[in-house]
């Protein structure tokens, strides 16, 4: 019984060294594969004070040659679309250039600008808050930042709506031309270097497709 004993004692290997390396293996192996496919955080955007971007945005030139004014615009359809796009046209004019007329005239300029293009909706509306239900996607920030909770007033919401009928019936603000885009001049979007700037009217600065001149 003692030589079994004594047998069996020798035949017994301690695995615990081979498990400690397994073990060891396999997490340098799963770390590698998580910082293979780790998802590489976006870098942040840079930040501008109101003043750094009022200076950025002075320091790009305004694209060279005649400015090419939009065709008139001829609304066809019936009262009650016609009315809609009236209210949805001085909406947009009011809440984003308050009661300035001029900046009025500009944006509802750009809006039916945009109504001709391929890429944007076709009705004034449709335009007007595209992506406004979505997070990351309105075009127009007052259809998404909470401004459509104050109440305008009225003097100024008249005259939106008597500059949104008058460009509805083919008047046309040829300040801004072709214009299809616009922002404050505090701001600094990051789609400007894509688009040839055209114009300033009061604080808002102006931006048409590259090249539009050329194809026209």
């Amino acid at each position: 019984m003692a030589r079994r004993r004594r047998y069996r004692r020798r035949a017994t290997v301690d695995l615990t060294p081979y498990i400690v390396v397994g073990l060891c293996a396999v997490a340098l192996i799963v770390t590698w594969l998580v910082a293979r496919h780790e998802v590489r955080k976006p870098l942040p955007k840079p930040t501008f004070t109101m003043e750094q971007a009022r200076a950025y945005n002075a320091r790009i030139p305004f694209v060279a040659g005649r400015m090419q004014p939009a065709e008139s615009f001829r609304f066809h359809g019936t009262p009650a679309a016609r009315e809609q796009a009236v209210q949805c046209l001085a909406t947009a004019a009011l809440y984003e250039a308050g009661s300035d007329p001029r900046a009025q005239q500009a944006v509802i300029q750009v809006v039916l600008n945009r109504v001709r293009l391929t890429q944007y909706p076709h009705t004034v509306c449709g335009v007007v808050y595209q992506g406004s239900a979505l997070q990351t996607g309105c075009q127009f920030s007052f259809t998404c930042d909470g401004s459509q909770t104050r109440r305008p007033e009225r003097q100024g919401w008249e005259a939106a709506r008597l500059e949104a009928k008058r460009a509805l019936s083919g008047r046309v603000y040829g300040p801004v031309g072709r214009a299809t885009h616009y922002h404050a001049d505090w701001m600094v979007p990051y789609w400007i270097g894509s688009l040839d700037k055209i114009a300033q009217i009061r604080t808002h600065i102006f931006y048409r497709p590259k090249g539009a001149a050329k194809r026209d």
